[in-house]
């Protein structure tokens, strides 16, 4: 007998999970790293190239991905002629973009306030190239159920860049220096004549060194798929991939203002922080406290990959609406865990960050909680998918990024980086509501509300009791043992949040209704 749906989904969930804990693990690694040898500035330039590049490969993708699987699972479609459509699509969107940016590096870096920086636009554009197309082969990996493949050269990816920032950052910097004290000269006035490297990067470290270590990453990468795109039986059928492009293209448009929702925040820094001259101070300290917040969203990820085409191959199922449910379930609860495990151990955790990067570990709570919803909007939001109904997620992303929008505008001028945590947090509950409400009218899936809430009620009570015993028994006036208490007290609250809550979800699992009985 074959796994169960559930037992299916969460062990794909764990492979995929090995290269985005790998992912994430080394970017959180790299937090202590960044916030001690890039100033709070240079970092905001690095989350502000990031916010271009996440923007811009929505539109690059087009929305394929999940078109894939929607038409590869279609019953008389070849999987061959999906993905060779999809490939076309989107390697011509992606090479056009990326000869306009070479084109016009030198204009865009001015623009940005970043002359002589040309290069790392172009190797933005480089990076939005190999991904888009790269996002395409990924997918089919998922498609095939291929977790394995997926994770190994995902973890490649990560490992390469990994590398490069390494190499740049020590050996390269050090070399650099010892290179311009033996010319007797300032190592800003090296060349390419003294070292082949510095026709890509400068030769003190700065923010190119992120961007141009991702473009390594993105090319090896790339050359990983050489024997799949060998082995791919290249059949091209226009009029499927126009069928395509209908279907995918709404998600797309959807997916823009959904992914502009955000990152928005970081590009307003520019326009609107209380401190105009140090905007990128702000959005680097920002930046550093949301990198906290990362095992919530390392887990959301996880559960994407694997998810995504689990909920289509359902979809024919009779109970399939009713699993769809108690996959809700499930997820909030290990939400809610996720939440009370970072926020209840934040003094340890926020020793990753540099000293002069603490100052915005408040917005951490905030964050998590966002990340959550996010999550959950996830979850709600499949019933537009799955029904074909894919221009109803255009009006929903956009209540979103305009509620986004209206917040920091209103408040960043005053409050900076709380008012983009709040303005996610908001943006987040108001496109959940919605998706909610449309999707019990289009595609009813028997959610337990009351259950839902009852498991957020217990997270925050466990954070409002393990709070308040803080104050009681933990002076702020205590000796620095009190820390060593405090994070005993913290442990039993969790697994008093542990003990409550999967006993419900465990009989939830086990309980078949008169709807799922075959």
């Amino acid at each position: 007998m074959g796994k169960s749906p559930l037992k299916q989904l969460a062990s794909e969930t764990a492979v995929y999970g090995m290269s985005t804990i790998l992912a994430r693990i080394i970017n959180f690694l790299f937090v202590p790293f960044y916030t001690r040898l890039l100033t709070t500035a240079s970092y905001g330039v690095v989350t502000e190239f990031m916010a271009y590049i996440a923007v811009l490969q929505v539109v690059l993708v087009m929305g394929l991905e999940t078109g894939c699987f929607r038409f590869a699972n279609k019953d008389g479609n070849d999987p061959d002629k999906v993905y060779t459509g999809a490939l076309a699509a989107v390697s011509g969107l992606s090479l056009a973009f990326l000869a306009l940016m070479i084109a016009f590096a030198g204009p865009i870096s001015r623009l940005l306030g970043y002359d002589g920086y040309s290069s790392c636009i172009m190797y933005m554009g480089g990076i939005l190239a190999l991904d888009s197309i790269t996002a395409i082969l990924f997918a089919r990996l998922r498609q095939e159920h291929k977790a394995l493949k997926f994770a190994i050269f995902k973890t490649v990816k990560i490992l390469v860049e990994t590398g490069a920032n390494i190499v740049l950052f020590f050996p390269f910097a050090a070399f650099c220096s010892r290179k311009a004290e033996a010319l007797g000269i300032a190592v800003s006035e090296l060349g390419p004549d003294q070292l082949w490297l510095l026709h890509f990067v400068s030769p003190t470290p700065d923010f190119s060194y992120v961007i141009f270590a991702i473009l390594v990453s993105c090319i090896v990468c790339a050359l990983l798929f050489i024997p799949d795109l060998l082995r791919l039986n290249l059949k091209f059928d226009g009029k499927l991939l126009r069928q395509m492009l209908a279907y995918s293209l709404p998600l797309m448009v959807a997916g823009l203002p959904g992914t502009v929702n955000d990152f928005i925040d970081r590009i307003l820094f520019r326009f609107l922080d209380h401190n105009a001259e140090l905007w990128q101070s702000s959005l680097g300290i920002f930046q550093a406290a949301v990198k906290l917040a990362v095992i919530m969203n390392l887990f959301i990820q996880m559960f994407r990959f694997a998810a995504e085409p689990f909920f289509f191959q359902r979809a024919a199922d009779r109970n399939s609406r009713e699993l769809y449910a108690k996959v809700m379930e499930w997820f909030t609860a290990f939400c809610g865990l996720v939440f009370l495990g970072v926020i209840l151990y934040i003094d340890v955790v926020s020793l990753l960050l540099g000293r002069d990067f603490r100052s915005g570990v408040g917005v951490v709570p905030v964050m998590l909680f966002s990340y959550m919803v996010l999550g959950m909007l996830f979850n709600v939001s499949m019933w537009y998918k799955l029904s074909g109904k894919t221009n109803m997620a255009i009006w929903i992303t956009s209540a979103g990024l305009v509620v986004t929008v209206i917040v920091n505008l209103i408040f960043m001028p005053r409050y900076s980086y709380w008012a983009a945590a709040f303005g996610h947090l908001a943006s987040y509950l108001v496109m959940f509501a919605l998706s909610a409400f449309l999707g019990q009218k289009h595609y009813p899936i028997p959610y337990r509300w009351g259950r839902l809430a009852g498991t957020l009620a217990l997270m925050f009570a466990c954070w409002g009791i393990a709070t308040g015993l803080d104050h009681w028994l933990w002076p702020e006036t205590a000796a620095g043992w009190a820390l060593a208490g405090k994070l005993a007290v913290h442990t039993l609250v969790i697994l008093a949040y542990c003990a409550t809550v999967l006993p419900l979800l465990g009989a939830s699992l086990h309980k078949k209704s008169p709807k799922m009985a075959k």
